[in-house]
């Protein structure tokens, strides 16, 4: 009997292309879609479905969403931090409670599939599944995949792990689908950030490293470290929010090159291809999505806080964001959010 997979189907051209490349492989299909506000891609989701004759789910996760990652969004935007959704909803919902509902409503399945640009392998010595980046160089998936646990990735399928994006469309396009020429999805699966923010404690100062003030700021929900634009002060010199101090309610802000520096304090660690190594630890380092992974030592632990040097300087490292440290062959090693 074949194995059954249920594949996460979004209405995207990468899902599609997941449902066929399984189906070609002998698997026995079904499709899962999560629905999490109105107006998002439910119906497409279920006219790929229909056209690669495949059963279809739609699962209602507008409350978990609500209640997980929308009260995540505002919660750490109010504490001065740049929250990081993907990846929180790619551990607690998509390849957590997704499935578990999915489950519920089709049926048990041997695995769960999505069209992410990664891999997973098992290292036969330990028995550690192990999480790597995909060929595609531009979409490096394995970033927000790198909060999932040994028992999610255990279960996870990624046909697309050995794919160019401009194959992938030929796939779609010559299985007649419409998603072959479909617009690329932004990150955020539901759109705009600040549709989840709300009042916090309101205006404040803009202030420099020495604590005189520049300027009248918004609110820190609506900054992150980095930002240049929007800031509107005339300092004689071009000027980035440095870091934010939400006891005082003032955004710091200073020239680029108090953005740089070597060190960075990461919480909440997920161990990947290694497990809790000997300390010091040396690794490749990257601190943001579109970051370049760089040489870079897990020097000691305090508590359940990393203290990592990069051999180089880094731009702009914000709380809330994760890093994620890899390993020569591009396998996820650790990550972690960034505390400061």
């Amino acid at each position: 009997m074949s194995k059954r997979v249920a594949v996460g189907v979004s209405g995207g051209v990468d899902s599609s292309v997941a449902v066929i490349l399984l189906k070609e492989q002998g698997y026995d299909v079904i499709g899962i879609h999560m629905h999490l506000v109105e107006g998002d891609s439910s119906e497409d989701a279920r006219k790929v479905s229909e056209l690669l004759d495949i059963p279809f789910y739609n699962i209602d996760m507008r409350d978990s969403y609500r209640d997980k990652i929308a009260e995540y969004i505002r919660t750490d935007y109010a504490m001065g931090r740049t929250p990081n959704p993907c990846v929180r909803c790619n551990r607690e919902l998509k390849f957590g409670l997704f499935w578990d509902r999915a489950m519920e409503a089709a049926g048990s399945c041997d695995y769960f599939a999505t069209g992410h640009y990664a891999h997973v392998e098992q290292n036969p010595k330990t028995g550690r599944f192990l999480l790597r980046k995909g060929l595609h160089g531009d979409k490096d998936q394995a970033y927000f995949l790198s909060m999932l646990t040994q028992e999610q990735l255990g279960r996870t399928l990624f046909p697309l792990g050995d794919l160019e994006k401009p194959y992938v469309r030929e796939l779609a396009e010559k299985a007649g689908l419409f998603t072959a020429r479909k617009r690329e999805s932004q990150d955020l699966c539901v759109g705009e950030y600040r549709q989840f923010l709300t009042v916090g404690a309101g205006p404040g100062n803009f202030v420099d490293s020495e604590g005189k003030v520049l300027g009248t700021h918004k609110g820190i929900e609506h900054y992150t470290v980095g930002q240049r634009r929007g800031l509107n002060i005339a300092a004689g010199y071009p000027v980035y929010v440095i870091s934010i101090d939400r006891e005082h309610n003032q955004v710091i802000v200073g020239p680029d090159e108090a953005l740089m520096t070597r060190d960075v304090v990461i919480s909440g660690v997920n161990w990947g291809a290694v497990e809790e190594p000997a300390l010091p630890f040396r690794t490749f380092g990257k601190i943001r999505y579109r970051d370049t992974a760089a040489p870079c030592s897990i020097e000691s632990c305090e508590g359940n806080q990393y203290k990592i040097r990069f051999d180089e300087p880094k731009r702009a490292i914000t709380p809330g964001q994760l890093a994620v440290f890899y390993d020569e062959e591009g396998f996820v090693e650790l990550s972690g959010f960034i505390e400061r």
